[in-house]
């Protein structure tokens, strides 16, 4: 299968596409027309050599796409609020400034509730398990609960259930032309919903990884075992962000085994979509990126 390069991530009744540095968000608007906006980002990042490193490339994608998210869920959900439009003006300087205290309070709950809560908690178990690799063990078996039960706790949210099957709708439409087939929504259709270089499973291949780093960190003192916990964790989302990269490109059974369990994930992530979110993710890919030549290159090797 050729990688084509193109990610993505749904929205609020819609799905961002992203094409190196363009992008566009197409958004299903309440009165049912689609509204397809196309910009570019080039990330927090302009130093090409730095942003090309590997595993600094990961840490970098990681902030970049928390960044991207926020700008494009705050787009789709404009559609659907409320308040006069006069009301909803708001200084760019003081935009920006709280979209960048957004992005950081959920970078913090998420090492909070995901990377330190684990470890507390399995710290209560340090009297009845005295080896120090069990304890990481049983830390990172906490870890993977919390973060699968959050997953699917927040599945049950219909407004979740909507943004699942638009998730469900961009992967398809990748899977549709990396097959070789036109993009139309008869194809997209009978496509898969799940797709190897998915966020969801990223997320997990993190968990699975900090599992690993943290059974090396061998210090008594509390305070420094948390202290290196933070200091690994952008070692942690690079290394993982590799994988990911390498599982997207390759068909070797060893990685498409360590594939599957993100993928299986995407199974509460992703939702099969009706005809109409198919139709929006399609614009949203035809915005950012050529699949016709795409797919000639693909029927002519």
């Amino acid at each position: 299968m050729k990688y084509s390069g193109i990610g993505g991530q749904a929205v609020i009744e819609g799905v961002m596409m992203k094409n190196k540095e363009k992008y566009a968000v197409a958004v299903r608007k309440p009165d049912h027309e689609i509204e397809v906006m196309v910009s570019e980002y080039t990330g927090i990042t302009k130093n090409e050599k730095i942003k090309n490193m590997p595993i600094l490339r990961g840490v970098f994608n990681f902030i970049d796409s928390l960044v991207l998210g926020m700008q494009t869920l705050t787009y789709s959900a404009s559609f659907f609020e409320e308040a006069e439009a006069t009301d909803k003006k708001v200084d760019a300087k003081k935009e920006n400034a709280m979209m960048g205290g957004t992005v950081v309070l959920s970078i913090v709950l998420a090492v909070g509730i995901f990377m330190m809560l684990p470890y507390f908690i399995s710290s209560f178990f340090q009297k009845l398990i005295p080896s120090s690799l069990l304890l990481a063990l049983l830390e990172g078996v906490i870890r993977l609960a919390i973060f699968i039960g959050y997953v699917a706790l927040i599945s049950l949210m219909e407004d979740i259930r909507r943004v699942y099957m638009y998730h469900g709708a961009e992967h398809k439409c990748i899977n549709c032309i990396e097959h070789g087939m036109d993009l139309n929504v008869e194809n997209v259709r009978k496509s898969s919903r799940l797709h190897k270089r998915c966020g969801t499973s990223f997320l997990l291949i993190v968990m699975f990884f900090s599992i690993l780093f943290f059974m090396f960190i061998r210090v008594d003192s509390a305070i420094l075992k948390v202290v290196l916990r933070l200091l690994l964790i952008p070692v942690i989302a690079g290394v993982s962000y590799e994988f990911i990269r390498l599982a997207g490109r390759s068909d070797n059974a060893i990685v498409n085994l360590i594939s599957k369990p993100g993928l299986w994930l995407q199974k509460i992530t992703t939702r099969e979509p009706d005809d109409e979110m198919i139709e929006v993710a399609i614009k949203s890919v035809e915005a950012v990126f050529d699949w016709k030549t795409y797919v000639e290159e693909i029927r002519s090797n």
